[in-house]
């Protein structure tokens, strides 16, 4: 099978629209995907939409929340979630807003450090979706202040940059109590970075996790070795996909190859209630 559990779309910070993302993806002989942009679910509905014309391919409505904790911020991921749940939909705007109210502020501070960046463009650069840094990024890009959206943030705009501003976030355990809450299934997102890994999973299972990202973009055979054997100590389903944006290039053509096994589809379709159609 061909498939890739980790793809954003125009609803928040990628650079294809859902429709031309799924379009493309069954172009390229995908099996499965799933759409889970940052913090939101409106690119859901306009990918369903569309991959109703190619029936081989398996949409997966997801999201991906991010969260706060001490020492930064961790990804949770929820697969098959009900996305016009109301508890869901009702505290997605929230982060929504602390993700404007972010980008206007760093809008701010880069203008204080003599840069100038249009606060009209960066929304324009949004198309109505929700504003992320990738748009700021795109901003400091156009303007000759970086050369590519990775300069941008390491020089500006990352954690701990320049022009950095924290926002509103969930914590873990909230986030996957949410998703939980919409049906979903939760999934924590590229934790090969994670210095407490083993005691937030220990907190996160509690609360309703159910997998672990281990087959993800860049991370060597070693890395996916040991998150192997962490996802099997906890009985966590180990996924995977590539985290695509298309910030850098806009073509999937270029995507790496995923190799989920298909144990892991299996057991996470089987966790959703769903049919694996392949």
């Amino acid at each position: 099978m061909k498939v890739d559990l980790h793809f954003h779309t125009t609803a928040s910070d990628g650079r294809l629209s859902p429709e031309v993302l799924v379009r493309s993806a069954a172009e390229l002989g995908f099996d499965i995907i799933a759409i889970t942009d940052h913090d939101t679910v409106d690119g859901i509905g306009p990918a369903l939409s569309t991959a109703q014309a190619f029936p081989g391919l398996q949409v997966i409505p997801g999201i991906e929340i991010n969260t706060a904790v001490p020492d930064g911020e961790v990804h949770i991921l929820g697969y098959f979630i009900d996305y016009v749940n109301p508890v869901l939909c009702s505290t997605l705007p929230q982060l929504h807003a602390s993700r404007w109210n972010r980008a206007l502020k760093m809008v701010a501070k880069l203008h204080d450090l003599g840069l100038d960046i249009d606060w009209h463009h960066v929304q324009e650069l949004a198309q109505g979706a929700c504003i992320g840094r990738p748009h700021v990024a795109q901003a400091l890009l156009e303007r000759g202040y970086a050369v590519s959206i990775r300069d941008a943030f390491a020089k500006y705009i990352g954690r701990g940059g320049p022009a950095y501003v924290e926002r509103m976030k969930l914590t873990p355990t909230q986030a996957v109590k949410l998703i939980t809450t919409a049906q979903g299934l939760p999934v924590l997102a590229h934790p090969a970075d994670i210095g407490n890994l083993s005691e937030l999973l220990n907190e996160l299972e509690s609360a309703g996790l159910i997998g672990l990202e281990v087959f993800y973009n860049g991370y060597s055979s070693d890395i996916i070795s040991n998150l192997l054997m962490i996802a099997d100590e906890h009985k966590l389903v180990p996924t995977g996909g590539s985290d695509f944006h298309g910030l850098e290039n806009e073509s999937m053509a270029g995507l790496p190859d995923i190799a989920l096994p298909r144990e892991s589809v299996e057991r996470l379709f089987t966790l959703a209630g769903k049919k694996l159609e392949l």
